[in-house]
């Protein structure tokens, strides 16, 4: 006389879903639970996603890695791409050899380029171990586990919709039965006889029904039981999100300080390779000028604007020729912090304003610098003439 179980939670829920049936509403509380977590659920797997694109540009590369993840092995390690131009360019420049300018400041560079290559590999295992991990751990862990018991929430939900249904069916029915049981037909022809004999027959079916309002409200009470069990077992799970948030916190402020040591160390290295670089002879620095560059990019840049991005030039062609010129004392504006390699030069600070003057027999490249007592060889790249 009952509609299997599976076809009634089928049916109801569908009913819902169409707007024709009524269903158990969550609290407030419970459904703004729901909502975090799905939330929490979305942007996490976006940040994840995301970051892990940031460390490994390479799509392949991301692919072989969760392969082996999910095997459970080591990736074999690989040469990032900072590595490898650093070996191209320490190639390059051992066959063009050390001894020569562009040779020497080639091996230089690609063995700055090797340092940062390392860098950005300590920054992808502690980012993975610190950061990725965590939210990987939350999304196959912690967020499952909340799907699961709010799936088993809307089942309980179901069923206890179904339970009440049955009810409100059988306390229909029982009131039907009543109402036709008490009527009485008067006459005896033979079409009211019949139509009393099919009463009878109806009331009998309808009264099947009503032997099951007792069973029906038993049912609806387990439902309702189970229902509320589960939804206080989801509500607990779900309050555990806020201290996902505070955990998640902490990893990404071990996130940004990987990133922070990271460009740190690029920013350490790339200022000692420019050091480098411009204690470099006069004829290498002469062949980065703004004559050799092209019409149209000399005229985009403009003469005031002109540096290279190597930071090997970082005055215009005009501003280097008229300080090789300088003749008795002129104020230069220095263009960037400069140390000092030994005690005849002058350390520098950007921005800062000092006398400079040329010394016969000084290479080109370079002036005498004054600031109050302190006097030492500057080089004219990092100076900008004042009129």
């Amino acid at each position: 006389m009952c509609e299997p179980q599976d076809k009634v939670i089928i049916k109801k829920f569908t009913e819902e879903k169409l707007g024709q049936a009524e269903k158990t509403e969550l609290d407030a509380h419970l459904e703004n639970l729901l909502s975090k977590a799905e939330c929490t659920k979305t942007w996490t797997e976006k940040i994840m996603k995301q970051t892990e694109v940031l460390l490994q540009p390479n799509p392949n590369a991301r692919i072989e890695e969760f392969v082996y993840e999910k095997l459970d092995r080591k990736a074999p390690s690989r040469i990032n791409n900072p590595e490898l131009l650093g070996q191209y360019m320490i190639d390059a420049g051992t066959e063009f050899g050390p001894g020569t300018a562009y040779g020497n400041a080639l091996i230089k560079c690609g063995e700055t380029q090797k340092r940062i290559g390392t860098a950005d590999r300590e920054l992808i295992q502690t980012s993975a171990l610190n950061f990725l991990t965590p939210l990987r751990n939350f999304i196959e862990g912690d967020y499952k586990t909340i799907a699961k018991e709010k799936k088993l929430l809307q089942n309980k939900r179901l069923d206890l919709d179904a339970a009440k249904t049955r009810l409100k069916k059988a306390k229909t029915a029982d009131t039907r039965a009543s109402q036709l049981n008490s009527a009485r037909l008067e006459g005896d022809n033979i079409m009211v006889n019949f139509s009393y004999m099919l009463n009878i027959l109806h009331v009998k079916w309808l009264k099947i029904w009503a032997e099951e309002v007792t069973k029906s409200e038993q049912e609806v009470r387990i439902t309702q039981s189970e229902f509320d069990r589960q939804a206080e077992i989801t509500r607990l799970l779900l309050e555990g999100i806020s201290s996902t948030h505070a955990h998640h916190l902490r990893c990404l402020n071990d996130f940004v300080e990987a990133q922070m040591t990271y460009y740190a160390q690029c920013y350490q290295y790339m200022l000692d390779l420019q050091k480098q670089l411009g204690s470099f002879p006069s004829n290498y620095l002469s062949n980065n000028n703004q004559s050799h560059l092209p019409p149209t990019l000399s005229s985009i840049i403009g003469p005031s604007g002109m540096a290279s991005t190597s930071g090997l030039v970082i005055s215009s062609a005009s501003n280097l020729s008229d300080l090789k010129e300088c003749t008795g004392n002129r104020k230069a504006r220095v263009l960037y912090d400069y140390d000092a390699a030994n005690s005849s030069e002058l350390s520098l600070l950007a921005d800062e304003v000092i006398t400079v003057f040329s010394v016969i027999g000084m290479d080109s490249d370079w002036l005498m610098g004054e600031r109050g007592n302190q006097k030492g060889k500057v080089p004219i790249t990092y100076l900008e003439l004042l009129n």
